[in-house]
């Protein structure tokens, strides 16, 4: 008997506009008191907007700006700074 296997749910990167496998993605989230946060879980209440686990994808969402046009609001450096760390080298 054969397992049918998950289907693996897809999500855009706001950058590259490449659709990806969630796991692949970092999602960010602003809730609905404008606050912006890193969603390890992706599960948080929120508008979310997803980036590849990629450090010059995120250097360039930071230099574009695009977070804060997907998320309606501004985004501090020190999440551009979280992000970073969380992907390191990878």
């Amino acid at each position: 008997m054969t397992v049918a296997k998950k289907k693996q749910p897809l999500r855009k990167c706001v950058v590259t506009q490449e659709m990806l496998p969630k796991n692949e993605l970092i999602r960010i989230v602003r809730n609905k008191d404008g606050e912006v946060f890193v969603d390890e879980t992706g599960k948080m209440n929120g508008r979310g907007a997803y980036l590849s686990k990629d450090k010059t994808i995120i250097e360039k969402a930071k230099k574009s700006n695009i977070l804060n046009k997907q998320l309606n609001t501004s985004v501090d450096e020190s999440i551009y700074q979280e992000l970073l760390d969380k992907v390191g080298d990878s």
